[in-house]
Parts: structure tokens; sequence; C-alpha cells
């Protein structure tokens, strides 16, 4: 690809997505028995354009655990190229920040003023 892989490229259907991917069968390790033990049932799956990986190793099933881990490898995708929101600006501008102590400042004369008034 000459362009880098975007949000709008991650494709729905997960043939489309396997195509894309390199597919990759281990023993899954943990509770199970035999089965579990000496059947690779276990999935990892390499987005090639980017390089993302997911694995399933859940079920018995390598079918399973393959359709599993596309969807995984699929939201992992949604997630990682998804377009940000923008962020919005919580710091107060400088010309609000200076308007808000010259008000303060002449709130201040006035009492200032008025102290000084009830002294005489």
């Amino acid at each position: 690809m000459d362009r880098p892989f975007r949000y709008e490229d991650i494709p729905e259907d997960p043939k489309d997505l396997e195509r894309e991917c390199d597919l990759s069968f281990f023993r899954a390790s943990g509770p199970g028995g035999q089965h579990r033990n000496k059947t690779e049932t276990a999935v990892r799956v390499v987005h090639r354009p980017t390089g993302i990986a997911a694995a399933a190793t859940e079920e018995r099933s390598q079918f399973r655990n393959r359709q599993v881990a596309l969807e995984r490898l699929q939201e992992k995708l949604r997630k990682r190229l998804a377009p940000r929101k923008t962020r919005k600006r919580t710091k107060v501008p400088g010309a609000a920040r200076r308007a808000r102590l010259d008000e303060k400042l002449r709130r201040a004369e006035k009492k200032k003023l008025r102290k000084v008034n009830e002294q005489r």
C-alpha cells in the first residue's frame, strides 16, 4: 500500500480481514486436560498492514478461536484507528482573565473609597 492504513480501510467481513492477516496456531496453556494440552487450538492473528495482534485461547475449537481472534482484532483496529474527537478548550483566554482582573480592581477601588468616606 502506498498510503497508511486508515479507519475506512478496515474490512467489515471477517473473511476479508483474514486475508490481510497472518494466522498462527499454538497450544493453549491452563486447565482443560489432555485435549487442550495436545491440540493446537489457540489462535494468534497479526494484521500485516499495521502489525496489531490479537489472540484467542478460550474455546476448545480452533475454528471458534479463529472467529473470536478476528473479532478482537477488528475491535482493536477500530479503537486504534478511529478518528479522534476534537478537544474542547478548558483554559480561560488571556483577554477574559485580564477583563476579570480589571473588574476586580475597579470593585476594590470602590470599596476603598467607601471606607475612606465612612471614616470621615
